[in-house]
């Protein structure tokens, strides 16, 4: 759930004021179905779960010639939550659905508060990189002998995650991608 709240959380941040279909439709551009594991009854519960939480605030609004719709805005606590996630993803390994959904949102994030978290995210995957070598390799062999060929895959996919986190970061501070460096929003079309 914490994916799909990031993502709705963004949504609306970086619309401003947006109704259920346009976030759907918005994330369904995306592709955030396939690579966030989203889907439309998950994001309907994400809104209203946000709403309860005090994070979106919802309110009714005539339908272009069709039934009254619910527009939702972000509230300065559901900003601070969509910053915690976003955090919280790009700085913690381990959860991949998370980390898609920070990468998506990272331009909510001011520069310098990206770079720390991936510089965290750099630091953990070293130290998680040194424990799978030191399994893998440092004691007994591993048995039975094919299961060594999980080590092997485990240690390629932090070694990607260790390479792409380090790409990302000299990108960043480089100056790549708007960020949200005054407080407002990248815009996006929704």
């Amino acid at each position: 759930m914490s994916a799909t709240r990031m993502l709705v959380l963004g949504v609306v941040f970086w619309a401003g004021k947006a109704h259920g279909y346009q976030i759907r439709a918005e994330l369904q551009s995306w592709r955030a179905d396939s690579w966030a594991r989203i889907k439309p009854g998950s994001l309907y519960h994400a809104l209203r779960r946000a709403v309860t939480d005090g994070l979106l605030v919802d309110a009714p609004e005539q339908g272009d010639g069709g039934p009254d719709r619910t527009s939702y805005s972000i509230t300065e606590a559901g900003r601070a939550e969509l910053t915690r996630l976003v955090r919280s993803g790009l700085s913690t390994p381990g959860d991949p659905w998370m980390l898609n959904a920070a990468i998506a949102m990272l331009p909510t994030l001011r520069r310098e508060d990206a770079i720390a978290r991936l510089k965290e995210r750099v630091s953990a995957l070293e130290v998680q990189r040194r424990e799978m070598e030191d399994w893998s390799f440092g004691g007994p062999p591993i048995k039975p002998e094919h299961v060594m060929e999980q080590a092997q895959l485990w240690l390629a996919q932090l070694v990607a995650d260790l390479e792409w986190a380090r790409k990302l970061l000299a990108k960043l501070e480089d100056g790549a991608y708007e960020m949200t460096e005054d407080g407002t929003p990248p815009s996006i079309q929704v």
